[in-house]
């Protein structure tokens, strides 16, 4: 193996930055230099601040500015880098630009490697901007022979389930002394260990060390964790950087392979989604958060997380009884709000609801409460969240977890007001999983939040389960619904109740116009509803 000192940049920019890029850059090939790195690598399209720069890259100025800022870097930085980019291209066949790695020595560009497997599956839209590349490339540094890649060219069929008809990492065994890779690979549940998997299946097949740099950070819906490493043939890992972190690490080829890091689920999911609220909230100018606290699990979760991402002066809790909340519901929230330290107001809806019940009643006709009256409540509570975010400038953080957006156990234009809805991917099951995890950490959910029967509390006695099966039930059939693809049918025949699984697959059918129109959701699950999954509203439901 030969004698190599890598710098992994592990950065977390926000897209469309180019120039707070450019200083990021910058500053870690300092670092590199005075760690005496030979070689800097830096995350797929980190010279625009980040991945998926989606309709940005109809900014042909930006594009080009950027461009000019990438040539300019390879002019000054001080020791050979790799930087993920976007190449403008020569008219062709295709769109006019690539997802590029350059690489630069001694003030020049002296390669640039074009991705050549451009994903379209999930959240990726890759062939919607760019032309795949169709070569590889191989260049020599401190007299190694460096094969680039950029992430989707190392993910074979066997990991990404997609075939391409050719195979990147396949063309360059036997012709290189080390791969390297240039990464944005979004998080989920469960991709870590899939992720090292495939870096060291890399590693092995082409007998080489293997540099991985993935960036980091919330992207809108999407979370990136990091988890850059060097990985040996051996699978030995020479280099780690901290998860969910921005870092600058170094590696050395000839150093000893470290201890296997150990990922705890929970933890790292929660970390992940405190990452996310944080970013977000950074990346688009907002200075504090408000939400409703209804002395459930759901508003526990999300206020908890809150917190922990901006700290408790930046949070705003709003206690909002009506006319069928228990006492337990104000007494639990308020020892949340107590425990977290968080600012609350209690605004009771119940004057506001008489009102409006009043004024609406020359349209109605006499009969029952229903639908109205409840969707109404939420409705109140929605207005008052976004009134008090308005005036105090903050974002609405809205509370609905995965189990209830998949069947529309939520109300458009009530609880699901809101910028940003970060437990909007994790089923009820995880909910309580993750918060009995957090109190582990510190005694902050009050026992009775986690272990009470959910309930929206919009009429008298009210429990989900009226309307819903029990969330072990209901989650185990959407997870084989959603995540897994299968059939009413299929899921019937493993085993699950036949009447149950089909009121279950309407209601997450006819439900999609909510969804159309709900917060942005932190994507932790393989399939999250926004972005990685695109449902026509006006199709056919059998």
């Amino acid at each position: 193996m030969g004698c190599m000192r890598i710098a992994l940049a592990q950065l977390n920019g926000q897209i469309g930055d180019i120039d707070g890029a450019a200083a990021a850059i910058r500053n870690a090939a300092n670092k590199a230099v005075f760690e005496g790195a030979d070689l800097l690598v830096c995350p797929e399209l980190a010279m625009l601040g980040g991945y998926p720069p989606r309709d940005l890259l109809e900014r042909r100025h930006l594009v080009a500015r950027q461009w000019s800022l990438v040539q300019g870097l390879a002019r000054e930085l001080p020791l050979p880098a790799l930087i993920g980019c976007v190449e403008p291209l020569d008219p062709g066949s295709g769109p006019s630009f690539a997802n590029a790695l350059v690489a630069s020595e001694r003030g020049a560009i002296i390669a640039s490697y074009r991705k050549r497997l451009l994903p379209t599956y999930d959240v990726f839209d890759e062939r919607r901007y760019f032309r795949a590349g169709t070569e590889s490339c191989i260049i020599t540094l401190a007299g190694m022979r460096v094969g680039l890649t950029i992430c989707e060219d190392i993910w074979s069929e066997e990991f990404a389930g997609v075939g391409y008809g050719q195979d990147p990492v396949r063309d360059l065994a036997g012709r290189c002394d080390l791969i390297v890779n240039s990464s944005a690979s979004p998080y989920n549940v469960g991709k870590p260990l899939l992720r090292h998997r495939v870096v060291a299946t890399l590693a092995k097949t082409a007998g080489v060390p293997v540099a991985y740099c993935n960036q980091v950070g919330g992207h809108d819906e999407l979370l990136f964790d990091g988890d850059s490493c060097i990985v040996t043939p051996a699978g030995g890992c020479l280099a780690e950087a901290p998860r969910w972190q921005e870092q600058v690490v170094i590696g050395d080829l000839t150093a000893r392979a470290l201890p296997a890091r150990t990922i705890e689920p929970l933890g790292d999911l929660y970390q992940g989604l405190v990452t996310g609220i944080r970013d977000y909230c950074a990346k688009t100018g907002q200075r504090r958060v408000v939400l409703g606290l209804s002395g459930g699990i759901d508003s526990a979760l999300v206020a908890a997380l809150a917190v922990d991402a901006l700290s408790p002066e930046h949070v705003i809790g709003l206690l909002m009884p009506g006319p069928y909340s228990s006492a337990s519901s104000v007494t639990d929230a308020e020892a949340l709000a107590e425990r977290l330290g968080i600012e609350h107001h209690i605004l009771d809806i119940k004057p506001s609801f008489a009102v409006m019940h009043q004024t609406l009643s020359p349209a109605f006709t006499a009969g029952a409460s229903g639908i109205m009256e409840e969707n109404l409540q939420s409705r109140l509570r929605g207005t008052l969240v976004m009134a008090v975010a308005n005036k105090r400038g903050a974002m609405a953080l809205t509370t609905g977890n995965k189990s209830e957006i998949a069947v529309g156990y939520c109300t458009i234009y009530g609880d699901m007001n809101g910028g940003l809805a970060p437990i909007g991917d994790l089923y009820k099951t995880t909910v309580w999983a993750l918060a009995r995890w957090r109190n582990s950490q510190g005694p902050i959910i009050p026992e009775a939040s986690i272990t009470k029967a959910p309930s929206a509390e919009l009429r008298e006695g009210q429990t989900d389960q009226d309307s819903l099966p029990p969330y072990a039930v209901l989650d185990r059939i959407l997870a084989s619904y959603i995540e897994d693809g299968r059939s009413a049918e299929e899921i019937i025949a493993g085993g699950e109740d036949d009447a149950v699984v089909r009121q279950v697959a309407r209601l997450v059918e006819t439900s999609e116009f909510k969804r159309r129109q709900g917060a942005p959701i932190l994507r932790v699950s393989p399939k999250a509803f926004g972005m990685g999954r695109r449902m026509p509203l006006a199709r056919f439901i059998p």
